[in-house]
């Protein structure tokens, strides 16, 4: 054992796996895992998913949560409930409420928090959706069968929006925007999930901004008001980096700290992973902030690998996944605004799923949206990690395998 100790603040998947990866790789040093929530690492896919559905709920400790790690037999010190508040990147002293912390080598991955809306602060009917806290505190809400109205026809809303039908709750989700996902996904990728509401008996209301919440109601920019007895509030997260105000260490526009290829900040012997971090992409030639459970994963290697002396490159194809009124909507890649739309399959005949695939100007795969079709995401990923040239003739015949497209 040396007397070198790396701490890492923010206990979710980036964290909890730079603390393993470091182990596994040999680190002999002192590993502390610093978590200001006040339960052990657990996984966040399920949130919205097993645990608003009864079907699964995190347990005591991290293999029961699904991240499958052992820190005592890691030998990693793991502090829950202690919130970092500041860092002295100098003397390398990490601020927490429960005082200093000094390191050597230090890891920032507090992730993201949710976007709330002004003037709803403190209100009980009013929820977010990103702790194990507050997916059960909306469990209580879809077991009451309680009339939801749900701001955003993001992915948080949708899934919530899934679960709260199939516990039999009068459902209304509420978007600014003329369509669902709209800030993640062009019309014609998104626009084929309207119908996906009304068939689930959820009523979408898009193009309707949010301008009061009231006991027992939310009020719309046009005037309407629809009865609600609780409001989830899903239009967005940010990163979680208040607390390095005044540090010296860089952040980008977002609030996002400002890594670089290898995941290493502005300030020594410190890096950074997961959702609280961009860094530039090669792959795609521009700064990337990822909120996914794979960039968080994937991340965690390279921190590690820094930490250690072995630097990589972190420039991964971006994945994630969602679960949405039966349906399974994966997406990889990342698309730029030049890029040919090419849809496979029909997104309107409700059978056998449809895929919609994004190609450069030289005909390469920069990213891809798969419904109910795993084989087209299987094998759109490893193109796109190839950078592999199709034919946009044979990727629009949806019996034709991606992989047989390649020219």
């Amino acid at each position: 054992m040396t007397d070198e100790r790396a701490v890492i603040v923010g206990a979710g998947l980036a964290g909890s796996w730079t603390a393993a990866r470091l182990r596994q790789e040999g680190f002999e040093g002192r590993i502390t895992l610093l978590g200001a929530e006040p339960h052990p690492p657990y996984d966040r896919p399920p949130l919205s998913k097993d645990v608003l559905r009864g079907a699964h709920e995190p347990g005591a400790d991290a293999e029961a949560a699904g991240l499958g790690l052992d820190f005592d037999a890691l030998g990693v010190e793991l502090l829950t409930g202690r919130a970092a508040t500041g860092l002295r990147p100098g003397p390398r002293l990490l601020d927490t409420d429960q005082g200093p912390l000094p390191y050597d080598h230090l890891v920032l991955a507090t992730g993201a928090e949710p976007v709330t809306l002004p003037g709803t602060e403190g209100r009980p009917d009013v929820h977010v959706l990103r702790t194990l806290d507050d997916a059960r505190r909306l469990k209580r809400v879809l077991d009451a069968r309680a009339a939801l109205v749900a701001v955003g026809a993001g992915w948080i809303g949708a899934e919530v929006a899934t679960a709260a039908r199939a516990a039999g709750c009068r459902v209304t989700v509420v978007e600014a925007a003329g369509r669902p996902l709209a800030g993640t996904l062009p019309r014609e990728a998104a626009e084929p999930m309207r119908r996906w509401y009304a068939e689930a008996g959820a009523e979408l209301r898009t193009g309707h901004a949010v301008t009061a919440v009231r006991d027992g109601e939310v009020e719309l920019a046009d005037g309407t008001v629809v009865g609600a007895d609780a409001v989830l509030v899903g239009i967005g997260s940010r990163p979680a980096t208040g607390w390095l105000a005044g540090s010296g260490v860089a952040l980008a526009p977002d609030g996002s700290v400002r890594a670089d290829a290898r995941l290493r900040t502005s300030a020594p012997g410190v890096w950074a992973v997961g959702d609280c971090a961009s860094y530039p992409s090669a792959r795609y030639g521009e700064r990337l902030l990822v909120h996914h459970w794979d960039n968080a994963l994937s991340g965690a290697g390279a921190a590690a690998a820094g930490v250690l002396g072995r630097e990589a490159a972190h420039d991964p194809v971006p994945y994630f996944w969602s679960e949405q009124f039966g349906r399974r909507v994966q997406y990889a890649g990342h698309r730029g605004r030049d890029d040919l739309a090419v849809t496979r399959g029909d997104p309107g005949a409700g059978t056998d799923g449809w895929s919609v695939c994004w190609l450069r100007p030289d005909g390469t795969l920069a990213a891809l949206l798969t419904v109910d079709r795993p084989r087209d995401l299987a094998q759109g990923r490893r193109l796109a990690e190839r950078a592999a040239p199709l034919d946009p003739g044979r990727v629009a015949d949806p019996s034709v395998p991606l992989k047989a497209a390649v020219r």
